[in-house]
């Protein structure tokens, strides 16, 4: 069980709740904060003053006074109105990491929310609700209006939701669990909406699969090492000592151990090659720095999920509705953008690597990886699809922070657009993906050709782990199936699982 206070929430707590399907509930502190937080707007309500948002209109209809018998109406109809999303439902991991993180942020208690409705999000959570919510329509400011406006849609039974992997709607998603709708009051819609919850949800699934990306990077950059016949001199630690950043320090000592008791690399100790190409001699440096991007991204989104973004904060201490713009998705913005290219680096110099797997002339292997040249094409193509998809990073990896578009009247004149930053990233994460598939492909066909000469510890296991789902390409076969298999291994862990079983951890800070 996850406990919400809005302080102690972990990136390891959202992942257990988002793919693990861990349970999450207020803790008694939360639990206290939130009432604290709700008497006080109860308190501004019954005295009959304009509060932003709690006795006004939203935006450019700050100014419009809205009466006591509106205003419950008012708040419904915020969700109603900017149900505006677009586009393919999120995925199930994303929605549960958003109801998690806007309920850890209520439960800080700068809202003004009922218990009650906390409780009926977690409720939601808890019994396999999953809201559909669509991907696209936020800009990143005024929290990520569109879609957490669907999410608290189901809260109302409205819009549509997964139950069970079934999509229904809304009303029946609550009745399959034996819950009621609400009715909202003053302040909670806003409350519930004006956040940053999307942008941080993705951006916290991105971080975790980042994490194992960034493992699998270097097992295959040391397997390519091997096939390629380079040296380990590269990896010695002394280099790294001299030029102490911390990815660079924990890629050398991953690729050290990895290629450690190789064979392979011993067998050409003594020969006249001074020294690789930066595709292999510079992996410390160039995973390295995408390792200390990913560590930039984990500081931010930590503070991220134990922060309340929504607009006015209800402060305890004076009882104040207080107007500032801690909606505005900016710093979520800035390092989803720095995460972005971090991957993408990572696929940049694994298509560098693959291309010298290919060419007979820069790897003293079969052309192309087939015993068979001219008659068989072996694995030409593929580094045909690793460079359409680094090309297509390169697309992605434009910064989406550096756009801005006003809205609401000007109102909200500068926006972040984090969470189409977010969502980049996952899909740069994903061309990622199988670029290094398609380098542990080339690589363990590589040293095949090798054989009998063994390859290290680390790599040694990364080549039986590849090659109990993909056999050696003897001739010529699709190799979609193979590259899709091993795109597999990566993403479900289980490369990176095996490795570490036969090395230990691998480091990424």
């Amino acid at each position: 069980m996850v406990l919400l206070d809005g302080n102690s929430l972990t990136l390891e707590d959202v992942v257990k709740v988002a793919r693990q399907n861990e349970k999450a509930a207020l803790s008694e502190e939360g639990r206290k904060q939130i009432i604290a937080s709700r008497a006080i707007v109860d308190k501004i309500l019954a005295e009959e003053r304009p509060v932003y948002g709690i006795s006004t209109g939203f935006g450019d209809f700050s100014s419009i006074f809205i009466s006591k018998e509106e205003r419950e109406k008012l708040q419904k109809n915020l969700i109603l109105s900017h149900a505006t999303g677009v586009g393919r439902h999120l995925p199930v991991d994303v929605v549960r990491s958003a109801m998690l993180l806007r309920a850890n942020s209520l439960a800080k208690g700068y809202s003004g929310i009922k218990l009650s409705t906390v409780e009926m999000l977690l409720t939601m959570l808890n019994e396999g609700i999953c809201p559909a919510i669509p991907e696209k329509g936020s800009v990143g400011a005024s929290g990520d209006l569109a879609p957490l406006s669907h999410m608290v849609l189901v809260m109302l039974g409205e819009g549509e939701a997964y139950v069970d992997g079934a999509l229904m709607s809304g009303a029946a998603a609550l009745q399959a669990k034996g819950l009621e709708p609400l009715a909202l009051g003053g302040k909670e819609g806003l409350a519930l909406i004006n956040g940053t919850q999307i942008m941080t949800a993705v951006g916290s699934m991105a971080w975790q699969d980042a994490v194992n990306l960034m493992k699998a990077a270097d097992v295959a950059a040391a397997l390519c090492t091997e096939a390629l016949k380079g040296t380990r001199a590269a990896f010695d630690a002394r280099i790294s000592q001299v030029r102490p950043h911390v990815g660079q320090v924990a890629t050398s000592e991953n690729m050290a151990r990895l290629t450690e008791d190789s064979v392979i690399i011993a067998s050409h100790k003594n020969c006249t090659k001074v020294q690789d190409a930066y595709s292999l001699r510079c992996v410390p440096q160039v995973h390295g720095a995408s390792k200390d991007a990913l560590r930039r991204v984990e500081e931010t989104l930590t503070v991220e999920i134990n922060a309340a973004t929504d607009n006015p904060l209800i402060m305890p201490d004076t009882g104040e509705a207080v107007s500032g713009g801690n909606f505005h998705g900016q710093p979520i913005a800035l390092v989803m953008d720095y995460l972005k290219l971090a991957i993408a680096e990572l696929g940049n110099i694994s298509e560098r690597r693959i291309n010298r797997l290919m060419d007979a002339h820069l790897s003293d292997l079969p052309p192309f990886l087939t015993a068979y040249p001219g008659v068989d094409s072996g694995l030409m193509i593929t580094q045909y699809t690793a460079a359409a998809l680094v090309s297509e990073n390169k697309v992605l990896v434009h910064p989406a922070s550096a756009d801005s578009i006003p809205t609401s009247a000007n109102q909200e004149d500068h926006v972040s657009m984090g969470t189409i930053a977010a969502r980049q990233s996952r899909e740069i994460l994903d061309n990622v993906q199988n670029v290094l598939a398609i380098e542990l492909l080339a690589a363990a066909q590589g040293v095949d050709f090798l054989a009998p000469l063994d390859p290290g510890k680390g790599t040694g296991a990364a080549h039986k782990t590849i090659r109990s789902v993909v056999p050696h390409l003897d001739e010529d076969r699709i190799p979609s199936p193979d590259i899709k298999a091993i795109y597999s291994l990566i993403g479900d862990g289980t490369l990176v699982g095996e490795v570490e079983r036969a090395i230990g951890a691998l480091k990424i800070y």
